[in-house]
């Protein structure tokens, strides 16, 4: 069956930096993008960061853009979000999500692919 893992939150001070990774099993990875999505308290849930493992492709949010990384391990089924410069606003729970997408369509924004398949979240916190 499908699985999703999210792991690597914690606490960290404004300024600082963190990596997310999102272990992936019980689909063909190569075949799937790979999104972060993140929500806060009161907030909708807002795309961060996807991957498409059929082309290599990324799509960062503006607000994250320069900041995060995303990468995708295919031998590890991994993706990892690397979160540098964290500010306060970028406190969230964080979640990973998987869509059956590997095509290299230009008008397809991978942030607003229908995804299938939510792991649980982990939590970021930033002290400023």
């Amino acid at each position: 069956d499908v699985q999703l893992q999210a792991s690597g939150g914690g606490l960290v001070q404004a300024g600082g930096s963190l990596r997310l990774s999102c272990a992936a099993s019980g689909f063909r990875f190569g075949e799937y993008t790979i999104g972060w999505f993140r929500q806060a308290p009161g907030k909708e849930r807002e795309g961060v960061s996807a991957v498409n493992n059929g082309d290599g492709s990324t799509r960062y949010a503006d607000s994250v853009k320069g900041r995060f990384t995303i990468t995708s391990d295919n031998a590890k089924n991994t993706v990892y979000l690397q979160m540098n410069s964290l500010k306060p606003e970028d406190m969230a729970v964080y979640y990973c999500a998987a869509d059956h997408y590997s095509s290299s369509y230009y008008y397809i924004d991978l942030l607003r692919l229908v995804y299938d398949y939510w792991g649980q979240g982990t939590q970021v916190t930033v002290s400023s």
